[in-house]
């Protein structure tokens, strides 16, 4: 019984800069591979968020650490720098998950109280014609040949964040299925 299929697929290799869109990711116990590998860090050395620059979200990562932290410095006005990070952030989960139906509702502005409706950078877009992932916490999906054990609601109430139960492969076009 399938509850949807994933239709949109990224990463976003600098924390806080936009996304890269795929059609295929490796999913290992950390998350997508190539997911937050690397964050912008200021010359105090504090690691810069997009709630504290909402520039860096316009910023498209190129792969090169010395071209992305000029392309941020440039957008931000200050001088950064790319600094590898380990682990994963406190409080962030391995993969974040969003419906189409969920932007739908979000930009018809049908959110609840004290919910953010702005880009909630997820991971795995889905298509849930008859489902709604907010009822997942607490479930195991299977997408592709990943399985992921839904945690919990995001702060900002799009989508739903999940942990990674069985390494594998996504690919826009899986169906996503209980596990």
């Amino acid at each position: 019984m399938s509850a949807g299929t994933v239709v949109g697929i990224s990463v976003y290799p600098v924390r806080g800069c936009a996304g890269t869109p795929l059609q295929q990711a490796e999913v290992g116990p950390a998350g997508l591979a190539g997911d937050r590998e690397s964050a912008v860090v200021d010359l105090d050395g504090r690691v810069l968020r997009g709630k504290d620059a909402p520039g860096l979200a316009g910023v498209v990562p190129t792969g090169s650490p010395d071209l992305d932290a000029a392309a941020v410095a440039a957008v931000l006005g200050r001088p950064v720098r790319l600094e590898p990070l380990t682990g994963r952030p406190e409080g962030a989960a391995a993969v974040h998950l969003v419906s189409r139906q969920a932007l739908d509702r979000a930009a018809a502005g049908v959110v609840p109280d004290g919910c953010g409706a702005e880009d909630p950078r997820a991971n795995l877009l889905l298509d849930l014609p008859a489902d709604d992932e907010r009822t997942w916490v607490g479930r195991r999906l299977r997408l592709g040949s990943a399985v992921l054990q839904v945690t919990r609601l995001p702060k900002h109430c799009l989508g739903v964040y999940a942990e990674v139960a069985e390494p594998g492969t996504v690919t826009v076009g899986d169906e996503v299925l209980p596990a």
